[in-house]
């Protein structure tokens, strides 16, 4: 079955659509009007530049030099610095599929069309991820709540022509014949794309941002959905084997809890069970008035 292009505006990105990006390796693309809005915020960084405005990071240093001024011929050189300073991670190289939704993720906020980074630099992101160029990124190095500096920097290097790279279409279960180590430049080179040479503002609005820890939450979420789905099966079988009552799962006692997940669960466990045999057989002569916790209490649990 033919894959469906994934367009990206910033604001339509789902846990359905993450898990079809990773599983099927569609195309990605910007919507249109995702391109008007970085279009329109470039003009204005552009037009700020040239006015000789005071903007952190664009027209001044960073941190501590925040007050330092930056002469326009340097401020593309200011940008380079920034990316490879940040570019000091250490530790094991992050799984690719993590890279590559980093990537989709990275797009994706700047979609919105608020950073001002050019849309011809974005494109490139774009192209590397439709083309499974995925940057060899090392694990540790997160600034935690002030952003994943140091890993996102990583991605960036390999735009700039100066990081390593993997190009692997299945990062779910990519082949160990397909995971060599290239130089990024030996890469893009390979799929007729140039590095960029970073313009102002496009260094900070590259690494500036969550990607990495909102790319493992994404995907811890997405595993903890199926797991949720094989632990309602799980505690229906035990149900099942312990010959227990479905008392517990009647749904009038669950509505009056405003709780949704564990109305969800009570009527998945309803479901499974239905028309159970086992339990039919049991109805008579069964004493029992309730059943342990760990049976009857599924729905606050899974639910939760």
């Amino acid at each position: 079955m033919k894959t469906q292009k994934l367009i990206l505006d910033g604001k339509s990105l789902t846990f359905e659509k993450i898990k079809y990006f990773l599983e099927q390796s569609p195309k990605v693309a910007l919507s249109t009007e995702a391109k008007s809005k970085i279009n329109k915020a470039r003009n204005l960084i552009d037009k700020w530049i040239k006015t000789d405005e005071v903007i952190y990071g664009v027209t001044t240093g960073f941190g501590e030099f925040a007050n330092v001024k930056i002469s326009i011929k340097d401020i593309e050189t200011l940008q380079e610095n920034l990316i490879m300073s940040h570019s000091a991670g250490v530790g094991e190289a992050l799984p690719p599929f993590i890279v590559k939704l980093m990537m989709l993720l990275r797009v994706n906020s700047l979609a919105q069309g608020h950073s001002g980074i050019r849309l011809s630099t974005l494109n490139l992101l774009i192209d590397m991820i439709n083309n499974n160029i995925i940057p060899v990124v090392p694990s540790q190095g997160s600034v935690g709540s002030s952003g994943d500096l140091v890993p996102l920097s990583h991605i960036v290097l390999t735009m700039i022509g100066k990081g390593k790279v993997q190009i692997i279409k299945n990062v779910l279960y990519p082949k160990s014949s397909n995971t060599k180590i290239i130089s990024s430049k030996k890469a893009l080179e390979k799929f007729k794309l140039k590095p960029i040479k970073l313009a102002a503002k496009e260094g900070i609005s590259l690494n500036n941002g969550t990607q990495m820890m909102t790319a493992f939450a994404s995907y811890i979420c997405l595993k903890a959905k199926e797991l949720l789905k094989i632990a309602d099966i799980g505690g229906a079988l035990s149900h099942e084997a312990l010959r227990a009552t479905d008392r517990a799962y009647d749904l009038r006692l669950h509505k009056l809890r405003p709780y949704p997940g564990q109305i969800d669960t009570a009527k998945n466990m309803l479901s499974l069970i239905k028309n159970s045999e086992i339990r039919q057989s049991h109805l008579s002569g069964d004493k029992r008035v309730q059943d342990s916790y760990s049976v009857r209490c599924i729905p606050q649990i899974h639910g939760a």
